[in-house]
């Protein structure tokens, strides 16, 4: 039986929220729209969501087809700021585990982002790309992530996967894709369930392997 881990992205293998704040408060800064300027504790906030419920959070007061231009122009400013500046903060023991974890199953990152992201995060961090068989995200599907993990398994013939994240929107997505779903808790969200949980991110090989043998 091939047997896979799906990973997000933000908040479950780095956080880039301070680095990402700065690209985006750049593109921000030269809209006449809006005054708007970010926090790294709001953008902690949006990660995991897509860009439209982004846009509407951080842009009310914008009509829904320009706030979308200007969320474009933050994606873009952010891929540029990681690549010119260094990549976010990888969580402890990630590529130590990420080399265990790979000798067992296929690892996958399905993550809410624009086309470009997740090339970015491998940009940032080049001795990772060998632990991962693929990735999604629906920038280049225009399918929600719960879609996108089913893509994914399909696309590679796993038969049987968790997915690991850090927020409701993740767990959420778990439950669309029918898999089970590990809930990294030393991310940005909470969960309003129980599940398997794991507070570092070498905790997963055990949480994997009880899910998955």
């Amino acid at each position: 039986m091939s047997k896979g881990i799906i990973f997000d992205l933000d908040g479950t293998l780095w956080d880039s929220s301070e680095q990402v704040v700065n690209g985006w408060n750049n593109a921000l800064a030269r809209r006449s729209e809006t005054q708007k300027q970010i926090t790294s504790e709001e953008m902690q906030g949006y990660m995991g969501k897509t860009l439209e419920a982004i846009a509407e959070l951080m842009l009310p007061e914008i009509e829904p087809v320009l706030r979308m231009e200007i969320m474009q122009e933050c994606c873009a400013e952010e891929e540029i700021y990681l690549r010119q500046n260094g990549g976010g903060k990888l969580f402890p023991d990630l590529e130590k585990t990420l080399d265990k974890l790979s000798r067992r199953y296929k690892l996958f990152i399905v993550s809410n982002c624009q086309d470009g992201y997740i090339q970015t995060f491998f940009y940032c961090n080049r001795q990772l790309e060998k632990y991962f068989t693929d990735f999604e995200c629906p920038g280049r599907t225009g399918k929600g992530k719960g879609e996108n993990i089913g893509i994914v398994m399909e696309r590679n013939g796993i038969e049987k996967a968790v997915y690991v994240g850090d927020t409701q929107g993740d767990c959420d997505a778990s439950d669309f894709a029918g898999v089970p779903f590990i809930h990294a808790a030393y991310g940005f969200g909470k969960i309003n369930r129980e599940v398997p949980t794991v507070q570092s991110f070498a905790e997963i090989e055990d949480a994997a392997a009880k899910i998955l043998g």
